[in-house]
């Protein structure tokens, strides 16, 4: 009878700052692949990089945002207000990129735009944000928000929708886009069964 293999001693558990920022190394990596793709990579890369941003930011608006604008020495509400201004621009740059497709005339413009905004997004969270949450959130806290964050990106719609930008916003709209975003998902591609 085969032995059966006992799996190695997992390591820490993520918590949010850190679930967050392999999502952020993602999305760059899915950024590289749609500015340096071509044809069905390319458009398959940008699918996925419109998916994660969709999710990864609506997941931040009702569980990051709201945490860190209580934080002590932040700037809270002004901090938390400048990155939900910069996702809505990114969101409707985004819609414009969706609704021409990634073979429109200044997509490529268009997509480099993007990828700077969101990346400079993403810095200035890396760079205020974050450290604010490690320092005064307890890392229990932090790892349970990891768990908090993966159920809102389960319900979170896979498109963007720049009137759905609040915690309130996202949980009154978000399950219903997040059908319709499913829907008209499975509509566009075959089935991978």
């Amino acid at each position: 009878m085969p032995e059966i293999a006992t799996p190695a001693t997992p390591g820490p558990e993520l918590d949010v700052v850190d679930l967050l920022l392999e999502q952020h190394a993602r999305i760059e990596q899915l950024f590289l692949l749609v500015i340096g793709g071509t044809g069905e990579v390319r458009r398959d890369a940008f699918d996925d990089l419109v998916k994660l941003l969709a999710v990864h930011e609506t997941a931040e608006e009702e569980v990051v945002h709201p945490l860190a604008r209580d934080l002590p020495g932040g700037g809270g509400d002004a901090m938390v207000d400048e990155r939900l201004a910069e996702e809505r621009q990114a969101k409707e740059t985004l819609q414009t990129l969706i609704a021409g497709g990634v073979d429109a005339d200044g997509f490529d413009t268009g997509i480099i735009l993007l990828r700077d905004a969101v990346l400079t997004h993403a810095r200035y969270e890396e760079r205020y944000e974050f450290p604010l949450l490690r320092q005064h959130v307890p890392a229990d806290r932090l790892r349970a928000l990891a768990t908090a964050v993966r159920a809102a990106e389960a319900t979170a719609p896979t498109r963007p929708h720049p009137s759905a930008q609040t915690a309130k916003g996202n949980l009154a709209a978000g399950p219903a886009l997040a059908v319709i975003d499913r829907v008209r998902d499975a509509m566009r591609k075959p089935s991978e069964s």
